[in-house]
C-alpha cells in the first residue's frame, strides 16, 4: 500500500514539474558566437576595442585568435572556421582572395598608419627628420628584412624615393620584423630605426622623430575580410562596421591607427539561414 502511495506521489510531482515546464518562459538562447583571427601586432589594439563590441552586442560571444597571420592565413586556407579575419594588412587578405578563398564583397579597409623614424627614448636624437638621414652621419639605423617583413619592403621603397638607399647600405641592420627593429633600437645597437607607427606608439623605450611622407611608399593599410570558412556572417558584417563607428576609430587611433574614409554602412543584425 505504502508502495502504491510512494508512486503516486512520484507521478503527482513530476506531473506538476511537466506543466510548470510547459508554461515557463522560453529559456533565452545561447549567445552567438563570433571568431576572430587577428595578427598578433593588433593585440593591444583590439584588447580594447572588443570588449567596447560585446558592450554593444550582448547576444554575442567573441572569441579571437592571435598569431602571426602567415599562420593565420594557412589555417585558413586548411579550413579553420574564421568569421573575421583581421590581417596584420591588407596584403595578407588579397592573398586569400586571389586563391577565391573570402566571401565576395566582404573585405574592407578600416584603418591605415604611417612608416616612422625612430630613436631610443634615453638618448638625444642624433637627427631630428627625415632630411636630416641625407647630410648627418650614423653609425647604424635598423630596418626590416626586405625578405621577411613588410616593413622592411616599405622602409627600401621609402629610402629609394628619397634617394637614401645607396647612401646608408653600409649602415643598416636588419631585423626580421617590427619588434626585432625595436629592440635593436632600446638596446642601443642602431641609433635610428624605422617601423610602423603602430608598432612603436606602444613602445616606451623608443620615441618618434619623424614620419614618412605618404607618397614615398605603398599605402600602408588594414583590412577585416570574412574567409569561405565563415559561419556567422551576419555577426562579421555587424563587427566590420563597428570598426568604422567613430568610436572604434578614436580607440585605434590612440593606437597608431589613422581613419580612412569608410568603405561599407552599418548592416543591421539578421539571422543566416545555414
Amino acid at each position: 500500500m505504502r508502495l502504491v502511495h510512494l508512486l503516486a506521489h512520484i507521478f503527482v510531482v513530476v506531473a506538476i514539474v511537466a506543466l510548470t515546464a510547459s508554461g515557463a518562459p522560453p529559456v533565452h538562447a545561447q549567445s552567438e558566437v563570433l571568431t576572430i583571427a587577428a595578427a598578433s601586432n593588433l593585440k593591444d589594439a583590439f584588447r580594447k576595442l572588443l570588449p567596447l563590441f560585446e558592450a554593444q552586442n550582448r547576444d554575442v560571444n567573441v572569441r579571437v585568435i592571435y598569431a602571426h597571420p602567415k599562420t593565420l592565413t594557412k589555417q585558413i586556407e586548411e579550413g579553420a572556421p574564421v568569421d573575421v579575419l583581421l590581417a596584420g594588412q591588407v596584403e595578407d587578405i588579397d592573398l586569400l582572395e586571389g586563391k577565391e578563398l573570402i566571401i565576395k564583397e566582404s573585405k574592407h579597409i578600416y584603418a591605415r598608419t604611417a612608416l616612422v623614424l625612430i630613436t631610443n627614448s634615453a638618448f638625444p636624437a642624433l637627427v631630428t627628420s627625415i632630411e636630416e638621414l641625407a647630410t648627418k652621419p650614423v653609425r647604424h639605423i635598423a630596418i626590416g628584412d626586405p625578405a621577411a617583413s613588410a616593413v622592411g619592403k616599405d622602409t627600401i621603397q621609402f629610402l629609394k624615393h628619397r634617394n637614401l638607399e645607396s647612401r646608408l647600405k653600409a649602415q643598416l641592420l636588419y631585423g626580421e620584423h617590427s619588434r626585432a627593429v625595436l629592440d635593436l633600437v632600446s638596446k642601443g645597437e642602431a641609433e635610428l630605426g624605422v617601423v610602423y607607427r603602430t608598432d612603436a606608439i606602444g613602445s616606451k623605450r623608443v620615441r618618434i622623430i619623424d614620419s614618412a611622407p605618404p607618397d614615398s611608399h605603398r599605402p600602408i593599410t588594414y583590412g577585416a575580410v570574412s574567409p569561405w570558412t565563415a559561419r556567422n556572417i551576419a555577426g562579421a558584417r555587424d563587427f566590420v562596421s563597428f570598426l568604422q563607428t567613430e568610436k572604434a576609430q578614436g580607440e585605434l587611433k590612440q593606437y597608431g591607427f589613422d581613419s580612412v574614409d569608410s568603405d561599407i554602412s552599418p548592416t543591421p543584425h539578421q539571422e543566416v539561414q545555414p
